[in-house]
């Protein structure tokens, strides 16, 4: 029997890297339901971060707060894919750090 629990997988990207995270995340199995794939919702805000000592920021310069114009981007995951998946996101994302987040779904009979 094959596992059917699903996670839902949400990132945090500059709307010029939207595209190559989500073929990432797809490629590595994110993004179907049912007879569907390449599921996936977004919407705009603004992210904020201050880059400390030793870090390499590709937005930015150490010690100042910037606030970028992101997207947050979610789809589901195969719990059995999940690992895959956020390794093809973070070889994707244009940041050193990705800020992302991976919550486990409650399946319901139907």
């Amino acid at each position: 029997m094959s596992d059917s629990r699903r996670h839902k997988l949400v990132w945090f990207v500059p709307r010029e890297a939207l595209e190559t995270t989500r073929e990432a995340v797809f490629a590595a199995g994110a993004g179907r339901i049912g007879d569907y794939e390449r599921c996936s919702w977004y919407t705009a805000g603004t992210g904020t971060f201050l880059a400390g000592e030793g870090a390499d920021p590709s937005i930015g310069r150490i010690g100042t707060e910037e606030r970028v114009s992101e997207l947050r981007v979610e789809t589901v995951v195969p719990a059995d894919r999940a690992q895959e998946v956020v390794a093809a996101l973070r070889a994707a994302h244009p940041y050193e750090e990705v800020a992302f987040e991976l919550y486990p779904l409650v399946e319901l009979e139907s």
